[in-house]
């Protein structure tokens, strides 16, 4: 076969989900609301492809810098960059 290198490749076990959280999450996870400075993480719902972030950001810390459409603007530091990944509330989680 040939090599395919697509946004979701390596993700079998990186997207998978424990089984009893298998299926669409609750309409809280979509309406959640952020304020410019909080800090979430970043952790793909692999049941919602829409607005889901790269893989590479899967697992880390951003804080939030604006709004943009139903989505969030997220600076998360990379290496010695800092980049900026826009994600819908559904892949993100407020942290405590």
């Amino acid at each position: 076969m040939a090599h395919h290198n697509g946004p979701r490749k390596k993700t079998r076990y990186k997207f998978k989900k424990e089984l009893r959280k298998r299926g669409l999450p609750p309409v809280t996870c979509l309406i959640q609301k952020f304020e410019v400075g909080d800090k979430v993480h970043i952790v793909c719902d692999s049941s919602i492809q829409k607005g889901m972030p790269h893989r590479r950001f899967h697992g880390k810390t951003g804080t939030v810098v604006g709004q943009r459409g139903r989505a969030w603007m997220l600076a998360v530091p990379d290496g010695n960059s800092e980049k900026i990944v826009i994600a819908r509330p559904q892949h993100l989680k407020a942290q405590r």
